[in-house]
């Protein structure tokens, strides 16, 4: 017989929750199943604080499930003697599960924001649910009756936990993405694990190479593994594999973890979404990889976005110094994380000791440098670590293309008339440039000449990226406009003055007066700040809205003038996005649409000749044709074909037979699509009707929008065609129905 324990607390100055109903349909679902003789269900109502211990031991059940209110951090929310709440902590409730770790093999944590309460129960206890954010009643009810209908049908935690997640889809409730499952199943410690005599009994002996090292395994973590399958990166990566293993960590490293089958794009997203650390191995090839790059995007993304601020992200450079130059967004992801070096076999035991210990202490290793905030930071465009693209090293045409096209560079293709436009509109008092584009189409690289031409002609130019921004400020306009404040008066030496004018009530009106008083007065040239990766605050409407409802305000201000449009008419803006952020939104234009707006398009055949003549490639009159039918204009994409001929590493009748393949040098952009797309159904569905037909294909309006966003196909009205022969070719492979 298996005792399932139900508490339940709605503490009586909290929301009013349908815990009756809930405890009904477990009921109702083990009293359904086959196996319904084999459970006993026992229930308690207003749990106190001073009831869990007496009830656990009363009882031993092996199932305890709480129904109630969570407050993440802060713990779960009980009753105390007036009914009304009393919290308690993560600490507090994994002491008391360790008392029971050998009764207990399941807690249910049916409430609100409790993932944090699950990992610290996990230590002691094998499977754990709990909710990663706020869940409504009736999702909550059909997951609980989901998991218990499967567990009365003989089915394991882990896969009545997927009975659960269903039972919600099947509703079409849009939360199954709620619950968050902890499990490890029970067995005996490896056999590579043996007893060291002279360790405490939470060390074990584990061996690395030819050293012995020691480490802690009292906490067990999930680690994901990010590298590229080469060599040395793909040994180091077993490595740690096996010795995270070993340690009683739960590691994942794709080529060891995904089975023959399994849909790679959703186990990646799975595995991102629940890690507690994300190893990061970057060497040269990775430090340019798409694949790569996106795994860390989504890892920040959901550190960002996860009470307990996990997964922790520790980079380690493989055979690529310190001062070796990021890509855009890896420099931006990783801007104030202490990286460490790997240079031969014999630092492997140094840093599989501190990885360790940094897992088994639920360290940090990431560090925010405050004392950053107090350097002299350059105004010059090219020396200020907002510009992100750096000098790239001789010989030029050999450097794998990644980022934006430096300054400096001679593969810098302009796409007349839109250079020469930008140089004239950046010169107009109150000008404002908007540049949107998908994803490594050039909007940085085309930002970087604008500012270039606008320092020439004698403004202060500022670039700040908004990758720069913590995303908790993205939530509260006041904190946020401060430091947008900070960062221009930063830039101008001018910042210490901020605190005077950040006082009383109206965040846009301390905004404008900082700026207006302390920075267009005082200043006698134009100022151009170059505004990149504005799409960050899209997402958070409650501060986009009034944001880009400031920058249009100036923008007005300076040209249809007031009482003080001569210093508005000083400042000019660069706004630069991508339109793959529209995909994920309730929204189908931007909300800004003020200004000179530019579309970059596509190269041209002709643009694509000169590329190759800048390689060196123009002697073969049908290279530029079959690159062109291959990837169509895509800028990233012809220079990495070029690249790759210019270096000899393909010929072209491989590179055009393989692109599309695992074996195809573009296989990581392919990947990143794929992983996007995958979390869309509509969106699959939509593509998949393009890529299966070759004539255009009519889709809704939402769809077709948000297809050409993220550069996939293009429109003519709602008539959708594939952009490229390598987008056909490799959905078609994928997404087979």
């Amino acid at each position: 017989m298996k005792k399932i324990l139900i508490l339940s607390a709605n503490p009586k100055n909290t929301d009013k929750l349908r815990l009756d109903e809930e405890v009904r349909e477990i009921q109702a679902a083990l009293e359904q199943s086959k196996n319904r003789d084999q459970f006993q269900l026992i229930t308690r109502w207003a749990v106190r604080v001073d009831d869990l211990q007496p009830i656990l031991l009363d009882h031993t059940p092996q199932v305890v499930h709480f129904s109630g209110h969570g407050t993440g951090s802060y713990g779960l929310a009980l009753e105390n003697e007036l009914g009304e709440t009393q919290l308690v902590s993560s600490e507090a409730l994994a002491g008391l599960f360790r008392l029971f770790k050998d009764e207990i093999e399941c807690v249910f944590l049916n409430a609100c924001y409790s993932e944090a309460q699950a990992k610290a129960i996990h230590q002691y206890v094998d499977c754990v649910l709990g909710m990663n954010k706020e869940i409504g009643d009736k999702a909550a009810i059909k997951f609980a009756r989901g998991f218990y209908r499967a567990l009365g049908s003989a089915k394991s935690y882990k896969e009545s936990f997927e009975f659960g997640k269903n039972a919600i889809d099947l509703q079409s409730i849009p939360e199954s993405s709620t619950p968050m499952l902890k499990h490890r199943s029970r067995r005996q410690p490896r056999k590579a694990l043996t007893k060291s005599k002279s360790a405490s009994p939470s060390e074990i002996e584990f061996k690395v190479g030819d050293s012995v090292t020691m480490a802690t395994s009292h906490t067990t973590a999930r680690v994901f593994i990010s590298y590229r399958s080469q060599e040395p990166d793909r040994s180091l990566a077993q490595q740690f594999h096996k010795t995270l293993e070993a340690a009683g960590h739960q590691a994942f490293m794709a080529g060891e973890s995904i089975r023959l089958g399994e849909t790679w794009p959703q186990r990646i997203d799975a595995e991102l979404k629940q890690c507690d650390y994300f190893l990061l191995l970057l060497s040269e090839l990775s430090a340019v990889s798409e694949m790569v790059t996106e795994e860390v995007r989504r890892a920040k993304l959901w550190r960002d976005q996860r009470i307990d601020k996990r997964p922790i992200i520790l980079p380690i450079r493989v055979n690529f110094p310190l001062n070796s130059p990021l890509n855009y967004d890896l420099r931006g992801y990783l801007q104030q994380i202490q990286q460490r070096e790997w240079a031969s076999p014999e630092d492997t035991p140094s840093l599989v000791r501190e990885v360790l210990s940094v897992i088994g202490e639920r360290g940090q290793w990431a560090i925010n440098n405050e004392e950053l905030l107090d350097l002299p930071v350059s105004t010059r465009f090219e020396d200020n670590p907002d510009y992100l693209p750096l000098p790239i090293a001789s010989p030029e045409l050999y450097r794998e293309p990644g980022g934006a096209v430096p300054l400096s560079s001679g593969l810098y293709i302009e796409r007349s008339p839109i250079e020469t436009d930008c140089y004239q509109e950046i010169m107009q008092p109150g000008a404002l440039i908007r540049i949107k584009a998908p994803r490594q189409m050039g909007k940085t690289s085309l930002m970087a000449r604008i500012l270039d031409h606008a320092r020439s002609q004698g403004c202060e130019t500022i670039p700040l990226s908004f990758q720069r921004a913590d995303s908790k400020l993205f939530t509260d306009l006041d904190q946020f406009l401060r430091w947008f404040c900070e960062q221009i008066g930063r830039r101008l030496k001018r910042w210490h003055r901020l605190a005077d004018y950040w006082q009383g009530y109206g965040s846009m009106d301390k905004c404008n007066a900082y700026l207006e008083e302390c920075i267009l007065e005082e200043i006698d040239h134009p100022i151009v700040l170059g505004l990149d990766e504005v799409d960050r605050v899209f997402p958070h409407r409650e501060v986009a809205d009034d944001f880009f409802g400031l920058l249009r305000s100036w923008y007005e201000s300076a040209r249809y003038g007031d009482a003080s449009s001569e210093l508005w008419e000083k400042l000019r803006l660069v706004v630069v996005h991508s339109t793959e952020v529209y995909v994920p939104l309730n929204i189908n234009q931007s909300p800004f649409n003020v200004g000179k707006n530019v579309e970059l398009p596509e190269f041209s055949p002709k643009q694509v000749q000169d590329l190759a003549q800048r390689y060196d490639l123009a002697g073969n009159s049908d290279l530029v044709a079959q690159i062109v039918a291959l990837v169509g204009g895509h800028p990233y994409l012809n220079r990495k074909a070029l690249y790759h001929l210019r270096r000899n590493d393909v010929t072209l009748e491989q590179l055009v037979l393989n692109a599309h393949t695992e074996a195809g040098i573009y296989i990581d952009h392919l990947r990143r699509h794929l992983l996007n797309l995958q979390q869309y159904p509509k969106l699959v569905e939509a593509m998949r009707q393009v890529v299966m037909k070759n004539r255009p294909v009519e889709l809704d309006s939402e769809a077709a929008f948000k297809l050409e966003s993220m550069g996939l196909v293009r429109l003519q009205r709602n008539d959708a065609t594939v952009r490229s022969n390598l987008y056909r070719s490799y959905f078609q492979d994928h997404l087979q129905e």
